[in-house]
């Protein structure tokens, strides 16, 4: 089949182009047959074109193969670039003002007609357009978020080559670690019984590239979690891994600050002032119930268990010394129903509390179920605590530290849904959150695990504390935080033998465990290693927040679904028996 190559883009013309003879390839975007006259717009990723077919004495073979065309349908049209009468500009196609009267058909492959129409804000739903994603990605909204993560890929490139880093590529087979989320593991056929584990992180690597001298390495890559998803994670996800040699946070913080000042600039023409705001990881949690708080717009907890201290009230009297009484101020919403308030109620009850006290400030004073537990005095601290004006809802839960907080954290978010406080055009809110616990308990082992990972320096001044009292221990360790998701996390590392190995018994990881799981980056530690540290953004949610998409399925090209399943080509699926059999593999029931 014959065809010429295009001459221009469908999205390229414009009204300079008048009388020119061009060529375009593409797909049949839309068709309108008036009997004479066949109207086409012809698609490609940069746009869509307006094409007439018109008779004349000359041309019938022409119009009788023109009027074969269906939706979808791949041709090459050529023909001459026309303006349009002014009645029949079309101001929302940027090709809008001319159109191309053609002269020449090839149809380069007919096309079945689509299980869902190629338009943006398409009815179907997400199986339907993850079983055709390849249709899904003609739309114009997905090539869109494709097209922005391919700039933000440039960007990052260019900002971290400038910087003096340099791109390693680092192994997708590897030695199976598990400490934290499941491994996937791929069975060896030379080796028999022994697996490789896809990388979680490329952790172990890039701490030994910091040992063989590459003091400034970065890495857009590929990582794996066999972990149950949300709408924010995939069972493989890309990274930009950052590790640096002789550094301390404040050098890592201003590598990072400025390259989201450059992607916010070029990418939302939005200039971020720096330094970025911090806060410690108690202060986020005292003040937003939340590691990794949204703070584009107001409403911090307010603790009140000194004011309520001598409370009558039970739920106030039970968790006063042992928990946190804290509330939330909503402006303006003294409205409510009760109605509504059942149901704020209800929500917070889902969050492992008892319930919600409330109190609305009203031309009559502090109106309140609860009144007749407090007095005058305590109603009125209450109301200067929470600095609450006639017109205000006073919102408080009352329970052990980490529910209550937790609970007001989700509370203070699905109120800023209910009362649309987050505006379309928000400023984006980004923040450091520092100095997180090194360790976390698990009360289903009754074992402390890692925070971040095993390789997290505790801070200098707590070490004395990682075998007397390892739950108060801090780490050096950080998260970027923007608009409500933590978007990149990391630490300094330890970079001695002697103090992981204080970690690994801390975690109650036994010293032949350790050798055997990470004895290779222990022996390299004895040769010399820096002191470093590093960061890893999470490039999908970044990439889904710039895009402001609500699922990180929107900016991958081909996602899986929430059970880890793709949907286009069915994987996972049964493999041959004789695969199974060269693996060593035997299925049981």
């Amino acid at each position: 089949m014959k065809f010429n190559k295009r001459s221009h883009t469908a999205g390229e013309l414009r009204i300079q182009n008048e009388s020119n003879e061009v060529v375009l390839n593409g797909w049949v975007n839309s068709r309108r047959d008036l009997g004479n006259l066949i109207f086409i717009t012809i698609r490609d990723r940069y746009g869509i074109t307006q094409v007439v077919f018109e008779p004349t004495e000359n041309n019938s073979e022409l119009m009788e193969l023109a009027k074969k065309i269906r939706l979808e349908f791949v041709i090459s049209v050529e023909g001459k670039v026309r303006k349009r009468p002014a009645e029949m500009v079309n101001s929302k196609m940027e090709t809008g003002e001319i159109e191309v009267v053609a002269e020449k058909l090839v149809i380069l492959n007919e096309a079945e007609t689509p299980p869902f129409p190629i338009t943006d804000k398409v009815d179907a739903s997400e199986e339907l357009r993850l079983q055709y994603r390849y249709l899904d990605l003609r739309r114009k909204e997905m090539q869109q978020n494709l097209l922005l993560r391919h700039k933000m890929y440039q960007i990052v490139r260019r900002y971290f080559d400038s910087q003096n880093f340099i791109e390693v590529e680092t192994p997708i087979l590897m030695k199976s670690t598990p400490e934290g989320a499941r491994d996937y593991l791929v069975p060896s056929r030379i080796h028999k019984g022994k697996f490789y584990a896809l990388p979680q992180s490329p952790q172990t690597y890039k701490q030994l590239l910091m040992v063989s001298g590459f003091d400034r390495y970065f890495q857009i890559t590929k990582c794996f979690r066999d972990e149950d998803l949300r709408a924010d994670r995939q069972p493989e996800f890309t990274q930009i891994d950052v590790e640096m040699s002789f550094v301390d946070v404040p050098d890592i913080f201003e590598i990072v600050e400025n390259l989201m000042k450059i992607l916010l600039s070029e990418i939302k023409n939005y200039d971020l002032q720096l330094p970025l705001p911090r806060l410690s990881y108690d202060e986020a949690m005292e003040k937003y119930g939340s590691d990794k708080p949204d703070l584009r717009f107001d409403m911090e907890i307010i603790h009140l268990n000194e004011i309520v201290r001598n409370s009558e009230f039970k739920v106030f009297q039970d968790f006063h010394e042992k928990g946190v009484i804290g509330a939330l101020l909503v402006k303006n919403a003294a409205h409510f129903s009760r109605k509504q308030i059942d149901n704020l109620t209800e929500f917070v009850k889902k969050q492992g509390v008892g319930g919600l006290a409330w109190a609305k400030i009203t031309e009559e004073g502090f109106t309140s179920p609860i009144s007749k537990f407090l007095t005058e005095a305590e109603m009125f601290s209450i109301k200067q605590e929470m600095n609450a004006n006639i017109g205000d809802l006073i919102l408080i839960v009352s329970a052990e530290k980490d529910k209550s907080l937790k609970a007001l954290g989700n509370l203070r978010l699905e109120l800023a849904k209910q009362l649309n406080l987050i505006k379309p055009d928000s400023k984006p809110a980004l923040l450091w959150v520092t100095d997180f616990p090194l360790f976390e308990w698990d009360e289903e082992t009754q074992r402390f695990y890692a925070m971040h990972h095993p390789f997290t320096s505790p801070k200098i001044e707590d070490l004395d504390k990682l075998e007397s009292n390892p739950g108060e221990v801090k780490a050096r360790a950080y998260d970027l935080v923007m608009n409500g998701s933590e978007i990149a996390g990391g630490s300094i590392r330890i970079h001695n033998s002697e103090l992981q190995a204080k970690m690994f018994k801390a975690l109650g990881i036994s010293d032949e465990e350790a050798q055997m799981k990470f004895g290779f980056l222990m022996n390299a530690f004895k040769f010399g290693a820096p002191p470093h540290g590093g960061i890893a953004f999470g490039f999908d949610r970044l990439a889904m927040i710039f895009a402001e998409r609500d699922s990180i399925r929107d900016v991958i090209a081909f996602p899986k679904t929430s059970s880890a399943m793709s949907l286009m080509d069915n994987s996972p699926s049964p493999v041959d028996e004789s695969q199974l059999k060269e693996l060593h593999i035997k299925i049981s029931d």
